[in-house]
């Protein structure tokens, strides 16, 4: 269930997104919270970084687990303006995280429901409680007024 403490930390991840646009980077942006306590944040770097895997999601990961002294994140909420791609889903079952906040879908590579349901493969030996859809409509914004500006 989705409360006051979700959207907030919902805003401070679109609060990346639009840091990240700034940088001319795709706005995505993330926030990791452990026990409600926020220990990461991040946008998009994959330009900035010159790294193909430094999507907001990833870079909040590596922050928070040397922020906890621990690559599994057990009780992390990971909260992240875009439907997660498969490189990313594949990094938070390997984290460990208990649930996943996004906002909008993401028709052409998301790997939760949209292209892909990875948190769903019977095999994985790890479950991610996901909640899509909050905050959506901001979230989508940023990407179309981002895009609609490189056409």
């Amino acid at each position: 269930m989705i409360d006051a403490v979700d959207i907030s930390f919902m805003e401070a991840a679109l609060e990346e997104a639009a840091a990240a646009a700034e940088r001319g980077e795709v706005p995505v942006g993330a926030v990791l919270t452990v026990d409600g306590r926020m220990v990461a944040r991040a946008g998009n770097r994959t330009i900035t970084d010159c790294d193909p895997t430094a999507h907001a999601e990833v870079v909040a990961l590596r922050e928070a687990a040397r922020a906890v002294g621990n690559h599994r994140l057990l009780k992390a909420t990971l909260y992240v303006t875009i439907e997660p791609c498969a490189m990313c889903a594949g990094a938070m079952i390997q984290a460990r995280i208990g649930r996943l906040i996004y906002g909008a879908d993401d028709a052409k590579g998301g790997a939760v429901r949209s292209c892909f349901s990875i948190f769903e493969n019977p095999g994985l030996n790890h479950r991610v409680e996901v909640t899509a859809g909050v905050l959506a409509e901001r979230a989508a914004a940023l990407l179309r007024v981002f895009f609609e500006a490189r056409r």
